[in-house]
């Protein structure tokens, strides 16, 4: 009875192996069904060998490859007028970095208020309490009056006393980075560029006669007076007839020096005159953050 349980199984074994080698999924499926558990992957051929020689012997580093240099930002043009003809008579080109910066609010806020606290004066004065030339002694009793107490004739509460938590002359002077305030100035002059707020003039401004009606009339002309907001005149060295010009023209334009303007200046009025030589400067003086030379440490 065994051996003939054992032949029934034996035959069933063959009958289903013969099926399963006819079914041609299984045939398909077979390689994969068979592998071993280990995952057996052969290393890609490379096409080159004398790369895979190079770098596997010690004595000959991989060639890394040549760094690129950093590109130089394309320029803006500029166009130079003649004052007070307001003729164009050449271009000038400027980096984007310097005259074509996206507006920034927030910088341009830190910069006026830095600026407004350090013009701040900071010298009021009072006396206190302790400041006060007068004896210590106490004016009445403290119970027994039916009154109010108080102290000396210094208090606050008495005519004639101190003042209570007065200002004192203290600075109001705020910190600001350098980097961050000549990144306001250029972007403030980039503000009033990109729209055509900004009139490049050519070097050593010089005006025939110094009467303010004149200029008013030439300004008014040229949509720089009072109707369009007025305008700014920054010059290095101004005359004595621009200077006398400018002082009657009541609210068309103000005179100042390349030392004398801050970024406040800039984006109060309604135009900005400046010379050429004067916005060379201001743009080099204000690209401290511009730098980006590292020191050797030799």
């Amino acid at each position: 009875m065994l051996s003939k349980a054992l032949n029934r199984q034996r035959n069933s074994l063959l009958q289903m192996t013969q099926h399963l080698s006819r079914d041609p999924l299984l045939q398909c499926l077979a390689p994969r069904l068979s592998r071993s558990m280990a995952t057996v992957t052969s290393l890609p051929e490379l096409s080159n060998p004398s790369i895979a020689t190079s770098s596997q012997s010690p004595t000959n580093p991989p060639v890394s490859a040549p760094r690129r240099a950093a590109p130089t930002p394309p320029d803006v043009l500029t166009t130079i007028y003649k004052f007070p003809s307001m003729e164009p008579i050449r271009f000038a080109y400027y980096p984007v970095n310097k005259l074509f910066l996206p507006l920034r609010r927030d910088i341009l806020h830190r910069a006026v208020v830095y600026e407004g606290d350090a013009t701040r004066q900071g010298t009021a004065s009072t006396k206190w309490r302790n400041d006060v030339h007068g004896s210590s002694k106490k004016i009445r009793p403290q119970k027994g009056m039916g009154r109010a107490r108080l102290g000396d004739k210094k208090s606050p509460s008495i005519k004639g006393g101190g003042v209570a938590f007065g200002p004192h002359p203290r600075d109001f002077s705020s910190g600001l980075p350098r980097k961050i305030y000549d990144l306001a100035w250029r972007t403030a002059l980039s503000y009033r560029y990109m729209r055509g707020q900004l009139v490049v003039l050519e070097n050593d401004i010089e005006i025939e006669m110094s009467e303010s009606r004149w200029l008013a009339q030439i300004m008014e002309w040229n949509h720089l007076g009072r109707g369009d907001g007025g305008s700014l005149l920054i010059a290095r060295d101004p005359t004595e007839n621009l200077s006398q010009a400018f002082l009657g023209l009541e609210g068309h334009g103000r005179l100042k020096s390349e030392e004398d303007v801050d970024v406040k200046d800039l984006l109060k009025a309604g135009r900005i005159m400046i010379e050429k030589r004067s916005l060379d400067r201001l743009l080099h003086r204000h690209s401290s953050d511009l730098n980006r030379t590292v020191p050797s440490a030799m």
